[in-house]
């Protein structure tokens, strides 16, 4: 099976059982194991048309003849492949894009669908980048924007009106842009100076942020041997804020109420020098395991995993320190994972903002007097992040606002100043860091 037939499989899959794109799309290739290049232009195609889905369909939607949203999904993505290839890969000539997307609708859905697919995809093919710019620049800012930058309307809207047009823009360009790999460094096994040396001695081109703590990359194979050493860990800076704003130190009693994927967890006890108690929450047994599986590989001796609703948990002893990393819409990661722009909703975040506030009073009262909770959260939605924060100590005033206790140096030029121990991190800010959100607080005794 072709690089085209895969990636249709994979968005097929991925939009019908609301999968993540990445799972789909690996599990097809390990499946008909492709070579090397066909791997490459299928793992592209997925990616960039799930990041530019709204362009290309604006663009089929003007040579389509009929209602674009009620075509068969199979139809949409196959003329969303090609469409992708004629605006996206110049390498690839125009009627190998467009022959091959016609044999696949022949394949998929007989020979007449065959003929429109062909049609649309030469009109396109045919038109005039100003053409299309031309029709563009007629339209409002925010319709504008989510055409061209390929991003729901709704959230551009909201964004224009929090951050101003030019914050927008940037984070518009930063989730369309193909991002750094972040990992970071197990202090447990290595030291960064041992490990910048032996990233060196593989040629391993990279940066360093978080005070040194992490790097960032583009030769993410190369690093594949590290990982599975134990030596790095894939987790981007921004995730890694509020395990530094929560600070554990050896010895303590720290709970992470919602831990899986288990990458801030791993973390945490690194940073206690396996030492003390870290108990890692999460509904999904299966998740539970794989964060147990990944401590081991890291040599980390004190994780507990508990399969509960964190809304529920009751630990045996209250704990000093608690990790509340929210459930959010994930608007601060929407460059790495490309699908979620189009499942997240205002009806969404309305929904999640209450399930936030629910975790928050259930941490309240877990945590013991005088201990530290950290919320957290990779969105850039005000609802979600300070507004959530609020509310929560307009209904516990025996919370306040703590500043973080250690600095927050993201880059070698960049400090975020922490008085109110809070962060907010947008996309396109710092080069290689997510967006999201974190705030320190402290229980009075």
């Amino acid at each position: 099976m072709k690089a085209r037939e895969i990636a249709l499989l994979a968005l097929q899959e991925t939009e019908k059982n609301n999968t993540k794109s990445e799972q789909s799309l690996h599990r097809l290739l390990d499946k008909h194991n492709p070579d090397k290049n066909d791997r490459s232009l299928a793992t592209e195609l997925v990616n960039g048309i799930l990041r530019f889905r709204l362009k290309l369909d604006f663009m089929i939607g003007r040579y389509y003849h009929h209602d674009f949203n009620k075509a068969a999904p199979v139809l949409q993505n196959i003329l969303r492949l090609g469409t992708y290839q004629l605006l996206f890969l110049d390498k690839i000539p125009g009627w190998a894009a467009v022959d091959e997307c016609v044999k696949l609708a022949r394949k998929y859905k007989g020979r007449h669908i065959s003929g429109i697919v062909n049609g649309v995809l030469r009109k396109i093919a045919s038109e005039p980048a100003s053409t299309f710019n031309e029709t563009l620049e007629k339209m409002p800012l925010h319709k504008r924007l989510s055409i061209e930058q390929s991003h729901p309307q709704w959230l551009v809207e909201r964004w224009l009106d929090v951050y101003g047009e030019e914050k927008t823009r940037s984070m518009l360009t930063s989730n369309n842009a193909s991002p750094l790999t972040a990992l970071r460094i197990n202090t447990l096994k290595t030291s960064p100076e041992t490990m910048f040396a032996a990233l060196k001695d593989a040629s391993v081109t990279f940066s360093t942020c978080m005070q040194e703590r992490f790097i960032l990359t583009r030769d993410f194979d190369a690093c594949k041997p590290f990982i599975h050493l134990g030596l790095l860990t894939v987790q981007n800076p921004t995730q890694a804020i509020p395990c530094l704003l929560l600070n554990p130190l050896p010895g303590d009693t720290v709970l992470d109420m919602c831990a899986a994927p288990g990458g801030k967890t791993t973390f945490l006890a690194e940073m206690m020098q396996n030492k003390g108690s870290l108990i890692a929450v999460d509904r999904y047994p299966n998740k539970c395991k794989k964060i147990i599986q990944r401590a081991n590989e890291l040599d980390i001796k004190i994780i507990q995993t508990v399969v509960a609703d964190a809304r529920t948990i009751q630990p045996e002893k209250p704990p000093n320190a608690v990790l509340l990393d929210a459930p959010c819409t994930g608007t601060g990661v929407l460059g790495r994972k490309t699908e979620l722009r189009w499942r997240t909703s205002p009806e969404k975040l309305k929904e999640l903002t209450l399930l936030q506030s629910e975790l928050l009073d259930h941490a309240a009262g877990l945590l013991d007097s005088g201990g530290i909770l950290v919320y957290a959260t990779c969105s850039v939605e005000p609802e979600e992040n300070a507004l959530q924060i609020e509310r929560f100590l307009k209904r516990h005033p025996d919370f306040t606002r703590e500043p973080a206790p250690v600095s927050l140096s993201l880059t070698d030029v960049n400090e975020i100043n922490s008085s109110t121990g809070s962060c907010l991190t947008l996309p396109g800010e710092y080069e290689g860091f997510d967006g999201g959100f974190a705030q320190r607080l402290r229980k009075k005794r």
